[in-house]
């Protein structure tokens, strides 16, 4: 490679946000180049979804993210939807599908969240077939020594010296270390005078510790719809029991609002009156023990865990024999369960990084530095978080675009 080889635009990052960037700067006719310090593009995106790749979502909506400006989202979204991500999934011919839930009564229910029925691999291929025709360059095993700026950025890499008149930062967050996730870009960021906000792993399972560890280790596999609650945020949707501790989609969901040291609510019944179900099976099935009455709503496994936990001297008692006092305390506790995670599991399973770049620092119709012109940060690096479900590929493809448009 030439010495200070240069080009009108460089990605730091092959990952949703940076290859977004690169093809849409592309089709602009600029020279691109994605530096990549892994072995291969696109990991995260590979990953996703059990490797089904969830690219998107229906209602990709700024209420579905984290951030200390939740308007700044607004803008990318405005010029960037799910509809037109789409449209480029269409134009490649790749079959998908909204993935269907159920609730524990059977009911179906969809979240707007799309898959590839194939395989990620098709949405990496995507993008890199739209990179290829407008000539972006893709190097990677690549490692980034230092980063200066004097008329554009010169880059001093072990593949040599590289000069640009823009700079994209889309190297990620701190999620998932062993899939490329670091620090480089937050680093970035404070070398040229911009705020990094406090960062912590999101959408991230709990551990739990003592009885409740040892409880979740017995039921370990065991998924169960419910409403898990903390703070004034709450989400109806399946909580996983784990060796660990918790996990499944309400869980990842509810730990990018929880802070440590604070309790969770757990509704194991989510949509039912319990006193009002316990007060009625007395009256009309009195002869049952209570556990055969909740074993129409719950798995067995777990309502023997709860009788062990709540109702071990009246296991077998008749309903009828138990008092109303006792019945609506073990109502309340299926309704409420409260306990306190011991913590996550950090970034090592976390999917995402919340905080990282204030946005107070950047444009939001360009991504662009406030504090240095011609550098943008896009994708998980910069403080935007979305739910689980497809929300923070959008930001990508989004944040990815705007900059693109603009670099």
């Amino acid at each position: 490679m030439a010495e200070k080889e240069h080009y009108d635009c460089i990605i730091i990052g092959a990952g949703a946000a940076g290859l977004m960037c690169a093809m849409t700067a592309g089709q602009r006719g600029r020279r691109v180049m994605i530096l990549e310090k892994s072995n291969k593009v696109g990991k995260k995106i590979l990953m996703s979804g059990g490797g089904h790749c969830n690219f998107t979502n229906l209602y990709s909506e700024p209420e579905h993210y984290l951030s200390n400006n939740p308007h700044f989202c607004k803008s990318a979204f405005s010029r960037y939807t799910q509809w037109d991500f789409i449209e480029l999934v269409n134009k490649h011919g790749i079959a998908y599908h909204e993935k269907t839930h159920r609730d524990n009564d059977g009911n179906e229910i969809q979240k707007g969240q799309l898959f590839c029925n194939e395989s990620a691999k098709q949405i990496v291929a995507m993008l890199l077939d739209e990179c290829q025709k407008v000539g972006v360059e893709i190097r990677t095993r690549c490692e980034i020594e230092s980063v200066e700026c004097d008329h554009g950025f010169h880059l001093n890499t072990n593949i040599g010296d590289l000069h640009c008149d823009s700079l994209v930062v889309a190297s990620g967050g701190l999620s998932i270390p062993t899939l490329g996730g670091s620090g480089f870009g937050y680093e970035l960021a404070q070398q040229y005078g911009m705020t990094v906000l406090e960062k912590r792993a999101g959408l991230v399972p709990f551990t739990l510790s003592g009885a409740l560890k040892e409880m979740s280790e017995r039921l370990s596999g065991l998924s169960v719809h419910v409403e898990l609650s903390c703070g004034q945020q709450s989400f109806n949707e399946d909580m996983l029991f784990t060796h660990r501790g918790l996990s499944g989609p309400a869980v990842l969901q509810l730990s990018s609002y929880w802070h440590a040291g604070e309790s969770i609510s757990i509704n194991l019944l989510p949509g039912i009156d319990a006193i009002e179900l316990l007060k009625v099976a007395k009256q009309q099935q009195g002869k049952s023990l209570l556990r055969s009455i909740l074993l129409k709503y719950l798995p067995k496994k777990l309502v023997l865990e709860c009788e062990s936990l709540w109702w071990v001297e009246e296991k077998d008692t008749a309903i009828a024999e138990m008092s109303d006092a006792k019945l609506e305390e073990i109502a309340i506790l299926f309704s409420n369960w409260v306990i306190k995670p011991s913590g996550t599991e950090g970034y090592r399973t976390a999917e995402v990084t919340l905080g990282g770049v204030d946005t107070d620092d950047l444009s939001s119709k360009t991504m662009e530095s406030k504090t240095r012109p011609k550098l943008y940060f896009i994708g998980e690096v910069v403080d935007v978080t979305g739910h689980l479900g497809g929300h923070n590929f959008q930001w990508a493809w989004s944040s990815g675009f705007v900059a693109g448009e603009n670099v």
